[in-house]
């Protein structure tokens, strides 16, 4: 495989975009639809709001914290067999899960084994599509990422009209073939390599330089805390608009009036993302601190337009918010370490994603209503917006660099050939 001095910024890179598309779809579409079950478990295992949210926040940090895995098999393996591999355990758990008798069935089949698939699949996805980007990055990882806002919009009304006509076992063994078109994804990934690469050393010299990285260090806090709050409103908002007499399909319908919303945020943030001069950190800040105020004001709503405009509110914000947060990790790390440094902080903020969901479930348990749970989840957003602050170059409106000058320990040879047109991706 040839090197090439610099990203693309095009060519087989666009396939990779589409990959990532249907990707994220099928992964985070399905669990932020996944709010649709939350009242059928609840019903059919007769269990307490705090337990059955445990299936969606496993489902969530096992995706979090098995992605080192998946992008140590990747930088062995590329990233082809991998998330090929992934979309098979994904789809596996999905379809034992349909023969579940207890909530620690659905524990081991879509939080563990469903969990682990998603992890196999989407950061090394993401991964080999920021290697491909750099001035387009953001643009880049909008576009992929679309495909959370489409699948949400579609599949929380679908789930919930499968559920109305095949019961939850029945509509399990569906998304479970619908999880199966991650091995087609996965087919369409080539490795890229990079004149950076050699410069970045081994897995083991990555982690003691992301380890002693201060910046890098922060960033992870920061997504951590914004990752405890994201959520809430995917597991719980039509449990919550049940609490005021809505009826199911409605409630699940405003699911889909945010997932709109959520896919112009994608766009257009990743748009500015490239657009705006400075660091992308500052962008994703602003975006954070919106989403954060929206989840504070979701309690005090009561009257459906209000409820519409602040889902139209979080949608926009909090998807605006997803394509800048991956864009700012090649400006802290550099290309080179994008796998590895992409996994670690999927790993570590996989904390908020198990712990979230489960501590709105206990405050609705506790006090009867979803305010705390929304409240608390709106202040988790709005300190990790304090910690982006912290960043390097927060008030810089010089153009950022993908190759941060304290991580890259040698220089990089500049008589790397340039491939020939057609050989850039293998």
């Amino acid at each position: 495989m040839l090197r090439r001095a610099e990203p693309p910024d095009g060519g087989w890179g666009w396939v990779v975009v589409l990959s990532a598309f249907f990707q994220s779809a099928l992964v985070f579409g399905v669990l932020r639809s996944f709010g649709v079950f939350f009242v059928e478990f609840v019903a059919a295992f007769e269990e307490q709001a705090a337990r059955v949210s445990w299936i969606a926040s496993i489902g969530i940090a096992v995706q979090q914290f098995g992605s080192p895995v998946g992008s140590a098999l990747s930088t062995k393996f590329g990233p082809r067999p991998v998330v090929m591999t992934g979309g098979f355990l994904a789809a596996l758990g999905m379809l034992l899960a349909s023969f579940a008798t207890s909530l620690n069935h659905l524990y081991l089949s879509i939080g563990l084994l469903s969990g682990s698939g998603w992890a196999l699949t989407f950061t090394p996805t993401l991964a080999c599509l920021s290697r491909y980007f750099s001035r387009r990055r953001s643009l880049a990882m909008g576009l992929a990422l679309t495909g959370v806002g489409l699948s949400s919009f579609a599949f929380a009304p679908l789930f919930q009209w499968l559920l109305s006509h095949y019961a939850w076992r029945g509509a399990l063994l569906l998304v479970s073939a619908l999880s199966l078109h991650l091995l087609a994804c996965g087919a369409l990934l080539r490795p890229l390599s990079l004149a950076e690469d050699p410069a970045v050393g081994g897995p083991r010299s990555q982690l003691a330089s992301l380890l002693h990285h201060g910046p890098f260090l922060r960033y992870t806090v920061a997504l951590t805390l914004i990752n405890t709050g994201y959520f809430i409103p995917y597991v719980h908002l039509v449990a919550h608009l049940q609490d005021l007499n809505w009826d199911p399909l409605p409630a699940a319908f405003l699911l889909s009036v945010a997932a709109i919303s959520d896919l112009v945020g994608r766009v257009a943030s990743g748009w500015l993302g490239d657009a705006i001069p400075g660091p992308v950190s500052r962008l994703l800040m602003f975006w954070t601190t919106l989403t954060g105020v929206s989840l504070v004001l979701f309690p005090v709503a009561r009257a459906p337009t209000a409820l519409v405009a602040l889902a139209v509110a979080y949608g926009f914000t909090s998807g605006a918010l997803t394509p800048v947060a991956f864009s700012v990790l090649p400006e802290l790390v550099g290309t080179g370490r994008i796998y590895f440094g992409l996994g670690l902080v999927q790993m570590v903020e996989s904390i908020g994603g198990l712990l979230g969901a489960p501590l709105s479930g206990y405050l609705r348990d506790v006090t009867g209503n979803y305010t705390a749970s929304f409240v608390v989840a709106g202040a988790f957003l709005l300190v990790g917006s304090g910690v982006l602050i912290t960043l390097p170059g927060f008030f810089c409106f010089s153009p950022p660099t993908s190759k941060p000058q304290n991580l890259v320990t040698e220089a990089l040879d500049a008589k790397v050939p340039l491939p020939r047109e057609g050989m850039a991706e293998g």
